[in-house]
């Protein structure tokens, strides 16, 4: 039987929904951001997971996606979306045989930061017949991947310039670093500081006669700075169209509208609620999930399948039995838990997507 037409509470739990004018609103109000910005949407989609929301993205304004992984990558061109940053580094004979293959159906680019991985590459573009685009990752002081600033970066995007089969695009970074930072000015400062790294990188670039017609950054906890970098290119924030409770701490302004449903399973005393999400598709640990209009939660942990809220003081008005819904506390660690992703209009199931 077919789910759509069906009320949300109606749902059986736990069950991760979106409402779908709030998703609409959000993407509405990013993409008209950036357009204010002068610089072009690439939203993450590590976070999203369904290609029909990056769709959503792109009928608003975006030029494409961002993705994590090659896998991603190939799910989101198998539904048609054709423009793609692979956002890492693709590694290995079984990654970069898929990566060609990829390309033959999609305009894909990734990064890199090795020069051994440039001549892999470069060889598997020339065996294949193919063109690769490629930008420079560049630690801007995240210090997970990428080159320091400085020459070596240069002599690195000369080689990949100068390589048949290899097309350079320009360079990459991602400031994440800078969301630890807890006062919403000296983060903006920091991250400024982050990207002006990024942007010296590519006029070093520039100096030395290469064209750099990409520089992309920016997520969704640095959406109000780093578009407004003169010399940004492109922005990645994809998690701010749904929001959550971590991004709102990092001053996201979109508005919340991913959510679980649960139904209440024990009361088994006046200050203690047990509901029937656990880690396994309802997760804390980045952050608390929130209760909708439920008030003094204390704490919430997790078991397997039960999520055990501690409250600060008595309730006795929520009963075994009732759903209560969560925002969720982070995006990306809570939709991959899940297979169905319930698009929700005025409380009826419009649309039931498969988590990728």
């Amino acid at each position: 039987m077919s789910e759509t037409g069906r009320m949300v509470g109606d749902l059986d739990t736990p069950a991760l929904w979106v409402d779908l004018d709030i998703l609409e609103r959000n993407i509405a109000e990013l993409a008209q951001h950036f357009r204010s910005a002068g610089v072009q949407w690439r939203p993450h989609i590590k976070g999203i997971r369904v290609p029909a929301i990056a769709q959503k993205a792109i009928d608003a304004g975006a030029i494409g996606v961002t993705c994590a992984t090659i896998r991603e990558a190939e799910l989101m061109a198998a539904s048609g979306i054709k423009d793609l940053l692979i956002a890492n580094e693709i590694v290995g004979e079984r990654k970069i045989s898929r990566l060609a293959q990829l390309r033959r159906r999609a305009d894909v680019k990734v990064i890199v930061d090795n020069a051994d991985n440039v001549r892999d590459l470069r060889a598997a573009a020339d065996e294949q017949d193919l063109c690769f685009g490629i930008l420079i990752d560049i630690n801007t002081g995240m210090n997970r991947t990428g080159l320091t600033p400085g020459p070596a970066a240069v002599e690195l995007a000369k080689a990949i310039d100068e390589s048949e089969g290899l097309r350079f695009c320009g360079l990459m970074s991602w400031e994440g670093h800078t969301l630890a930072i807890a006062n919403p000015e000296e983060r903006a400062r920091a991250t400024a500081g982050a990207i002006k790294q990024l942007l010296a990188m590519a006029n070093d670039c520039r100096a030395a006669g290469l064209e750099v017609a990409i520089v992309s950054g920016g997520g969704s906890g640095t959406y109000k700075t780093t578009p407004f970098m003169a010399g940004m290119t492109e922005i990645q924030a994809g998690g701010a169209v749904f929001c959550d409770v971590i991004y709102q701490s990092w001053g996201v302004e979109t508005t919340p509208c991913l959510f679980v449903k649960t139904i209440v399973s024990s009361r088994p005393a006046p200050d203690r609620i047990v509901i029937d999400a656990g880690f396994k598709t309802l997760p804390v640990w980045h952050a608390q999930p929130r209760g909708i209009n439920l008030e003094a939660v204390k704490s919430h942990v997790t078991s397997a399948e039960h999520g055990i809220l501690s409250l600060e003081r008595a309730n006795e008005r929520v009963k075994v039995g009732d759903l209560l819904d969560f925002v969720v506390g982070y995006t990306d660690s809570t939709i991959i838990l899940h297979r169905k992703l319930y698009g929700i209009r005025q409380g009826r199931v419009e649309v039931v997507w498969d988590v990728l």
